[in-house]
Order: C-alpha cells, then structure tokens, then sequence
C-alpha cells in the first residue's frame, strides 16, 4: 500500500517547519508528501525550498494564489495528484507522533476511512515547543489538553469504535481515506468557501456511498498548536451546503475534483 501524506498549510512558515520535521521522523515514512498550501506569501516557499531536499521521501508543493480561504479547493488539486492509494490528511498546525502514519496503515480498511483525534497544547506550551523545535511530548506534561488524549494504547485502541455509517465528530486534521473513495465522491465541495464544515461534508457523501467511518482513539496521535480561532463569518452558508448534503444523501458534488464546464 502506498501512502500519501497531505499537510494544509497557509501563511505559518513556524508551524510548516514542525509539521515536516515530525513527518521526516515516522517510524513508517509515508511514500510522498504533498504541501497543499492555499496562497502562502514568499517565506513559505521558502521554507519548502530549504526543506525538501533534507526530506526522505518525495516532497512536493501545490500552491495555488491567495483568494480567500479555499481550503477544500487545494485539497482537491493535492487528491488529484496524490500517487498513493491511501491518502493521511493533516493540517499545518499540528505535529504527529513518530507512529501517527504507522496506526494510520494499521487501521486501514478497504470500504472504511478513519477519523481521528488531536491533543491540545496551551498557549505557554507552544510558544516553547517554537522556541525549543521539539516534536515530541508526554502525556501528563504541563500545558496537554486532555492528557488522556495524549495515550497510544494500541491494544485498546483496536478495540474501540467498530466501523459505523456516520459522518460525525469529524477533524479535517487526522482523517485518512481511500484515493479511489475520495475520487468517486468528485472529492472536497468547492462550493463551501470560507472555515467550517468542508470536512464534514466530504465524508457524508463518503458515508452515503457506503463507506463506514472507523473512529481511532488511543492511536494515530497529533498535537495541535495554539492559535487564535479562524473567522466563522461564512458558517451559516456552509452549514447549508452541508444540510443540503445531508437531507438529499448525496454521494458526489457538482464543484469537486471534476467540474461542470462552466460554458455548459
């Protein structure tokens, strides 16, 4: 099975730097890297250009211009030219731990995508984790939200949250799925512009083709960052898109991977 990695990214060159650092340190590396960075200024690239060639797997950087939070647009075009069969989703604000791709291949299944966690970090905890650039944590350490969120207990892990039919409790930052799945539901709505709900509707459509969700706890660990909240100024809209979604159990979208030509 090959596995490609995905990382979002948008103007936090910081947070880029410590996201690849732990992705360069899995114990199972992922066979490529896809950057989807949504119109990053300069730095980033920057950063990329000086990073790439110290990573051990290839690296790759899909950019597109900066028009707002496209976010689902991006992923599109990374989907679109993952070499993978197995796509591991991560935001650019997270770090992983050194077995996150590992669990991930563990609980892949054909028919399933999963759906994991995060743990928090505080404020005071990322500013040092920036200072220090370390990529490694202990549960019960000041400054971890929730420590017992922090736990790799595989053996339980296995146990828990059999493979459903739900489209719930979903974080767009730790979810992994099938390219063919994600190509068959035309891939993220790209009507949905602006934070919120992009991730969820993507896997309702999944859900309502037939593919069961496999929640992960206690495996595939990421620690997220401290940083202010994203504007929720376009919810309501989003949260329309995805009503709609829901109440006509639709499994593909108009504005995904594939287009309508918008001259028809």
């Amino acid at each position: 099975m090959k596995i490609t990695l995905i990382i979002t990214t948008y103007n936090w060159r910081e947070a880029l730097e410590l996201v690849l650092c732990s992705a360069r340190r899995q114990s199972r590396l992922p066979d490529e890297i896809l950057i989807a960075d949504d119109g990053s200024r300069d730095d980033t690239r920057e950063l990329v250009d000086e990073v790439v060639p110290k990573m051990p797997v290839p690296t790759q950087h899909v950019w597109q211009p900066d028009e707002g939070f496209r976010r689902s647009a991006i992923l599109n075009k990374a989907i679109k030219m993952a070499a993978g069969d197995y796509i591991i989703q991560v935001d650019g604000d997270v770090i992983l731990h050194r077995d996150f791709v590992r669990d991930h291949e563990t609980f892949a299944r054909s028919g399933q995508f999963s759906a994991g966690s995060r743990t928090l970090l505080s404020e005071s905890l990322t500013r040092e984790v920036f200072h220090s650039k370390r990529v490694t944590f202990r549960p019960w350490e000041k400054g971890i939200r929730r420590p017992i969120n922090a736990l790799r207990i595989l053996w339980l892990a296995r146990l828990l949250y059999p493979a459903a039919l739900r489209y719930d409790d979903i974080r767009g930052s730790n979810l992994a799925y099938w390219r063919d799945d994600a190509v068959a539901a035309n891939g993220y709505n790209e009507a949905i512009a602006g934070w919120g709900r992009e991730d969820t509707e993507f896997v309702a459509r999944l859900t309502f083709g037939g593919i069961k969700r496999r929640k992960i706890k206690f495996a595939a660990k990421q620690f997220h960052l401290y940083h202010p909240e994203a504007s929720r100024a376009q919810l309501d809209d989003n949260d329309a898109i995805l009503a709609r979604t829901i109440e006509e159990r639709l499994t593909r979208c108009n504005h995904g991977i594939e287009s309508p030509n918008p001259a028809s």
